[in-house]
């Protein structure tokens, strides 16, 4: 089997942490995977409001190009990319005559046999079968896991854990000895794309998320979502203002907390990429 990776726009800029931590995480488990070559956008937020064959055509092309360099599936870390990927091929796949459509404009061969995972069935799959006798220094602390929006919806199309309670970032996160906490707020909206255009936005509901968290004991937010750990991060300082409190609970990647639980320094995790301070103890 060969794996590829799609790292999407953010994952080479804004999450360049969270690819630190995904390659750390494959070179200390001896699990190598290939870029898709010439890889583009998938669309993300924007395309598919207001193109529908662009919104199809990208994905398709990066799905194409796996295809092409003999991917049998490929990792794709973005919460938002791994949507935009698994919809495309779910909406090619049930009608044929789009198929032909999309790839007449692409003029690049499509069979959609690829699979697409997301990064946690990545680590459930590859990763979590050998953390046993792996874990020098168990990540002690109560967590709460964030999904997000775009991870587990639509249910229907991806098919990955439970739509309004999922458990697989939680089952990891109690692996590497982390405590999670009951958390009802892990597949609220963060204000995903609003980020830049509202602000406000953003600030109101990654602040409800923040403050629930807090109240519930936990010690870190858990993410595996560029776009949410981008809000809840780097987006502190409206969030404080907003609320007009301050709030100092740090928003980890869930492959950072699996390389300080094996060793992994926290610079070659990119720890010490975040705006909010993550204390290591």
């Amino acid at each position: 089997m060969k794996t590829g990776i799609y790292p999407g726009c953010s994952l080479n800029g804004s999450a360049r942490d969270y690819n630190e931590s995904v390659f750390a995480l494959a070179e200390a488990f001896g699990l190598g995977f290939e870029q898709v070559p010439d890889w583009n956008c998938c669309g993300a937020t924007a395309a598919h409001n207001l193109n529908k064959d662009l919104s199809l055509a990208l994905p398709a092309r990066i799905l194409s190009l796996a295809e092409k360099n003999g991917m049998d599936e490929i990792v794709v870390p973005c919460a938002a990319c791994y949507n935009r990927l698994t919809v495309t091929q779910m909406e090619l796949k049930k009608d044929p005559e789009l198929k032909n459509h999309i790839t007449e404009i692409l003029e690049m061969e499509y069979s959609g046999s690829s699979r697409i995972i997301n990064v946690i069935e990545w680590i459930e799959k590859y990763i979590t079968p050998q953390l046993d006798g792996k874990i020098i220094k168990p990540y002690d602390h109560k967590v709460a896991c964030y999904y997000g929006c775009l991870l587990v919806r639509p249910h229907k199309v991806l098919g990955y854990d439970r739509p309004e309670d999922p458990q697989s970032m939680d089952r990891v996160m109690s692996k590497i000895g982390a405590t999670p906490v009951y958390y009802p707020f892990k597949t609220e909206c963060c204000g995903a794309g609003f980020s830049i255009s509202r602000t406000d936005i953003v600030s109101q509901l990654s602040g409800k998320i923040i403050e629930d968290a807090e109240s519930r004991g936990a010690e870190a937010i858990i993410v595996a979502c560029p776009m949410c750990h981008s809000n809840l991060d780097m987006r502190r300082n409206d969030i404080n203002k907003y609320w007009k409190k301050e709030f100092n609970i740090p928003v980890i990647f869930i492959t950072q907390a699996i390389c300080l639980a094996v060793g992994i320094s926290p610079e070659k995790a990119g720890i010490k990429r975040h705006f909010v301070d993550v204390k290591i103890s």
